[in-house]
């Protein structure tokens, strides 16, 4: 009599298990019918609370001193012996670094829990020609391109652990401003995107120092955090998000190279180009966003008034000291 319960339980998770790995799964631009307002039907996650991404309001941040620079091991410099894989899973294209051998880049402090974040991968996200692609905002201003460095928390085993933990996963994301000249930064990825043509397909390339992809040195200290979740199935509620407020440039002839990119597609037709590949934000609710102490902030209040009505205070208190 077990065995039957057994196997209609199992069957029954199917969906959930396969929602990353069998593409069950697509944006709005791919197919409406398995857009992101169907992830939850795939991904029950997708439709609970604390999702990402957001609206970072520059008026509702509140500052957090404790919010101290990131320490970063393994980003300043290339790692030969460790080959790096740059991917088109059919959603976006990920340079996964999980096979490190020589040195693991590793994110501490900045408030983020002990004892450090190993970097897995990063991908991007961008929109089509003439739209903006970034999937955060700060105060309702979108970039054309984002970048996601997913980082797991290094007391955990593997990725499937970490996510049911929420202090499991850390992402740095980074907005990318497009502008007329190349970034050459990101010419090594740029340049292999021919390479992976089709969905599924993934090639080798040579590891560069991820520090290169980063803000400036300035720009590294300004930074929001809140906690979120993944932004594709299966969602899970298991990230603190940094967001940097500085952007970093990219070329609009770079741009154009990843809404290239093929998409996932029916069988036998020839792949349309990856353009939208972004989520809708989701609501804030009850949490907060936190601003490092370097980054900006928002009066609700006008300072003018303010400062009227403290010296009409300081006024009237003069005036009843001095008396008649």
């Amino acid at each position: 009599m077990w065995a039957p319960d057994f196997l209609l339980c199992f069957l029954a998770l199917q969906p959930v298990a396969q929602v990353d790995s069998e593409g069950t799964w697509c944006y709005d631009s791919q197919d409406p019918k398995c857009g992101p307002i169907h992830w939850k039907e795939l991904a029950p996650a997708c439709g609970g609370p604390a999702q990402s991404p957001i609206n970072i309001d520059l008026h509702l941040v509140q500052r957090d001193y404790t919010l101290e620079p990131f320490i970063f091991q393994g980003y300043d410099s290339a790692a030969p012996l460790d080959p790096w894989t740059l991917e088109n899973d059919g959603h976006t294209v990920i340079l996964r670094v999980n096979s490190c051998q020589q040195s693991c880049p590793v994110i501490r402090g900045a408030g983020l829990p002990s004892p450090g974040y190993r970097l897995l991968q990063l991908h991007f996200h961008w929109g089509s020609p003439g739209h903006r692609g970034s999937e955060h905002s700060l105060d309702e201003k979108h970039c054309s391109m984002e970048m996601h460095m997913l980082h797991m928390n290094t007391k955990y085993q593997d990725l499937r652990e970490a996510q049911r933990h929420q202090d499991g996963l850390a992402v740095l994301a980074v907005l990318l401003v497009e502008e007329d000249r190349d970034n050459t930064n990101f010419s090594a990825i740029v340049s292999t995107l021919k390479n992976v043509s089709s969905p599924g397909v993934s090639v080798n390339l040579t590891s560069f120092p991820l520090a290169s992809l980063l803000p400036s040195a300035l720009g590294l200290l300004r930074y929001y955090r809140y906690s979120g979740s993944l932004t594709t199935p299966g969602c899970q509620p298991a990230v603190l998000w940094t967001v940097f407020e500085n952007p970093v440039p990219i070329g609009h002839a770079q741009v154009a190279q990843f809404q290239t990119v093929p998409q996932t597609g029916p069988p036998g037709l020839h792949p349309r180009p990856l353009m939208d590949n972004f989520r809708p934000q989701q609501p804030l609710g009850a949490r907060r966003v936190w601003a490092s102490p370097g980054a900006s902030i928002r009066s609700s209040v006008p300072i003018l008034p303010c400062l009227h009505l403290a010296l009409l205070g300081l006024g009237v208190g003069l005036g009843l000291w001095q008396g008649p």
